[in-house]
């Protein structure tokens, strides 16, 4: 079992930014991936950045690419999402999730993930 708490999120102008931290623990040893998902009402819950814990590897998706950064400290167990350039449509839930699927797995599909944080909320403002 992983345990996962979000936090770092809040209420910022468009242009402004926040940094999301989410903190595993319990059985980390055995992570591969750490993800970041997000939520917006009415809509699917999509990918926004993955990390692969070993190697430092990260995927993004084309709408934060350049305006968003996922790193992570190990020693910390814990992984951060920074967001700059915020824009109205990056309010969301957003999700931490954690996966022991082998590392070439497809970190944008969520069933790669095993285990997800209780989310929390970011919303920008025009």
């Amino acid at each position: 079992q992983v345990q996962l708490v979000e936090s770092g999120g809040g209420l910022v102008q468009a242009g402004g930014s926040l940094r999301l931290s989410c903190a595993a623990s319990g059985r980390t040893f055995s992570v591969v991936t750490m993800g970041w998902f997000r939520q917006a009402p009415g809509k699917e819950r999509e990918f926004v950045a993955a990390i692969r814990r070993s190697s430092g590897s990260t995927d993004y998706s084309d709408s934060v690419k350049g305006r968003f950064t996922i790193s992570r400290d190990n020693a910390k167990n814990t992984v951060y999402l920074q967001m700059n350039n915020l824009k109205p449509e990056d309010t969301a839930v957003y999700y931490c999730a954690a996966s022991f699927t082998p590392p070439w797995s497809a970190t944008m599909i969520r069933s790669t993930y095993d285990y997800w944080g209780q989310g929390t909320q970011v919303t920008v403002s025009s």
